[in-house]
């Protein structure tokens, strides 16, 4: 399966940084079904963790009451220009994805 995108930005303002994801993923609760009547299985991002140069800043915990392709924002006090935030999920099913951005 190819690697789901994780688009991010992130703006500082006054030594805090205002951070944009938007993360690819279809988030099915495993509760619909498909047009054979089937039911499609569950497969939602499990985790979220949000780190600042390499320390845990932020960690969530999803369930299936996301939807599909989550957007999610989030602040960093104390933040300065070339800080890399780096934002990662884990889903249901072991996938994984990734994106980190450098604070202007």
């Amino acid at each position: 399966m190819e690697a789901r995108k994780v688009k991010m930005r992130g703006k500082i303002k006054n030594t805090v940084a205002q951070i944009k994801v938007l993360m690819e993923h279809p988030m099915e609760t495993g509760t619909r079904r498909d047009e054979a009547g089937d039911v499609i299985p569950a497969h939602f991002i499990q985790e979220v963790i949000c780190q600042r140069n390499d320390q845990v800043v932020l960690s969530v915990e999803w369930g299936t009451s996301i939807s599909k392709n989550p957007y999610f924002a989030f602040k960093i006090n104390d933040a300065n220009p070339g800080d890399v935030v780096k934002v990662s999920w884990t889903d249901n099913l072991g996938q994984t994805s990734a994106g980190d951005i450098t604070l202007k």
